[in-house]
């Protein structure tokens, strides 16, 4: 997979799709809305079964105590964690669609730098055009096309 200017690459197509508010930077820093760039793999899929059945036999579900951590300083950062967790974090179970199919990438991940950035997925979007805190987001169909196709270690390149 390679994010150009026009879209994602990825078996050979070219899918539509959404960065963080703050661009592309190779800097990236908690809380900057900026799209990392780099060389990220797929080490996860999560979904919601209460809104679609099993993607690939490897998507775990997200249950209503699933978080991830964005506590910078915590231990579980930039981890998936489960309520009861004290500290700063984002539901993965929302009333909108938009983590109802997520692709995990291994950005500062699994031994999270302080501030580096959390929870740069690959997921819905809101719309065309609406960017997003920092991930890769897709109209709902190119997403579940990707899910179909991808494995885990593929590679997402951000120049």
């Amino acid at each position: 997979m390679t994010l150009s200017p026009t879209g994602l690459r990825f078996a050979k197509r070219r899918l539509p799709c959404v960065i963080g508010k703050g661009g592309k930077r190779a800097d990236k820093r908690e809380g900057d809305g900026a799209t990392p760039v780099g060389v990220h793999r797929i080490v996860g899929m999560l979904y919601r079964p209460d809104r679609m059945v099993q993607p690939r036999s490897w998507a775990e579900p997200i249950g209503p105590r699933d978080l991830w951590s964005d506590a910078s300083g915590d231990a579980a950062y930039n981890q998936h964690v489960r309520a009861p967790y004290g500290q700063s974090h984002e539901r993965l179970r929302r009333a909108d669609p938009l983590y109802d199919l997520v692709l995990v990438t291994d950005w500062n991940w699994p031994k999270a730098e302080a501030g580096k950035g959390s929870a740069i997925f690959l997921h819905q979007w809101r719309r065309a055009g609406y960017p997003t805190e920092g991930c890769v987001a897709f109209a709902r169909e190119d997403l579940h096309w990707i899910a179909a196709r991808v494995e885990i270690g593929t590679r997402l390149v951000v120049r």
